[in-house]
C-alpha cells in the first residue's frame, strides 16, 4: 500500500525548545529587540560596518549556544526512517532537521543556512566556522579572502529574494503531498507561508501546529496548540501508524 507522502513546514517555533529564540511569537527577538532585525536585513547590512560588527558577535553568540535537535526534529526524522515519505520545507537556518537525522537531500532549506557564508562579491562559499575562527582572533568584520568583498551568512536576509530553484522545487511538494503540517510558523512571511494555501488548494490535509493563530488555521482540518515538543511527536506517531 502507498504510504501518503508528508510534508512538513517548519518555521522558528520548531527550534525554541533547542534555545534558539524565535522572532514574531510573543517572547520572539524582534519584539525584545527590534533594532536587532537590522542585523538580518540586507540594506543595513552591506551598509552600515557597525551593523555587520554587531551581526558577527550575534553569530558568534548564537555558536555557543551549541544548539542540538529537540524532541520535534527528532520525531519528524523518525517518522522518515519509519517508512513514510517524509519531505521538510524549513524556514530555519539552523541545520537542525539534518543533526536529527533526516537526510539532507529530504530538506529544502528556503531561507538557506548559517552554517555556510558566502562573499557577497565573488560568492566563494566557506564554512561558518572559519569565518567565525577570524572573529575570535581580532577580526570584526572579517572580508572574502579571496576578493575583499563583504562576507554575509549564506542566508536570506530580509530585502533578499528566495532561490527560485529551491521555492520551486518546495512548491512541487506541496502540490504533491496528502499531508501538509505547519509547524512552528507564523505563517506570515511569504513566498513560503503560501506553501500551506498551495497544499490546501491541491487537495491535502492541512495541519497547523503553533501556539499563536495563522492565517491558515480556518483552511486547516487540524490545528494544535499545544507545545510543539509534545504535539508534533504525538501527531507524528499517529500519521505512522504507532498509535491510533
Amino acid at each position: 500500500m502507498n504510504r501518503p507522502l508528508v510534508a512538513v513546514l517548519s518555521g522558528a517555533g520548531i527550534s525554541t525548545d533547542s534555545g534558539i529564540p524565535d522572532y514574531r511569537g510573543p517572547n520572539g527577538l524582534w519584539r525584545k529587540d527590534p533594532e536587532a532585525e537590522k542585523l538580518v536585513t540586507y540594506e543595513y547590512y552591506m551598509g552600515d560596518p557597525e551593523i555587520r560588527r554587531r551581526a558577527w558577535l550575534m553569530r558568534r553568540e548564537t555558536q555557543e549556544l551549541g544548539a542540538e535537535p529537540n524532541a520535534a526534529h527528532r520525531a519528524v526524522a523518525e517518522l522518515e526512517k519509519s517508512g513514510v515519505p517524509v519531505r521538510v520545507l524549513t524556514q530555519n537556518v539552523d541545520g537542525l532537521h539534518q543533526l536529527a537525522g533526516m537526510p539532507e537531500r529530504k530538506v529544502l532549506e528556503l531561507h538557506g543556512t548559517a552554517r555556510a557564508v558566502v562573499c557577497t562579491g565573488c560568492h566563494a562559499r566557506t564554512p561558518m566556522e572559519e569565518a567565525l575562527a577570524r572573529v575570535d582572533a581580532g577580526e570584526d568584520d572579517p572580508a572574502c579572502l579571496k576578493c575583499g568583498g563583504i562576507l554575509k551568512p549564506a542566508t536570506v536576509m530580509f530585502g533578499e529574494h528566495l532561490d527560485p530553484v529551491v521555492l520551486g522545487q518546495a512548491a512541487a511538494i506541496a502540490k504533491a503531498c496528502q499531508v501538509f503540517i505547519a509547524v512552528g510558523s507564523t505563517l506570515q512571511v511569504h513566498p513560503a507561508a503560501g506553501l500551506a494555501g498551495v497544499a490546501a488548494d491541491h487537495g491535502a490535509r492541512l495541519v497547523v501546529v503553533n501556539a499563536e493563530p495563522t492565517p491558515y488555521d480556518e483552511r486547516a482540518e487540524e490545528v494544535l496548540r499545544e507545545p510543539i515538543g509534545t504535539a508534533l511527536p504525538e501527531l507524528l506517531q499517529r500519521l505512522s501508524g504507532k498509535r491510533e
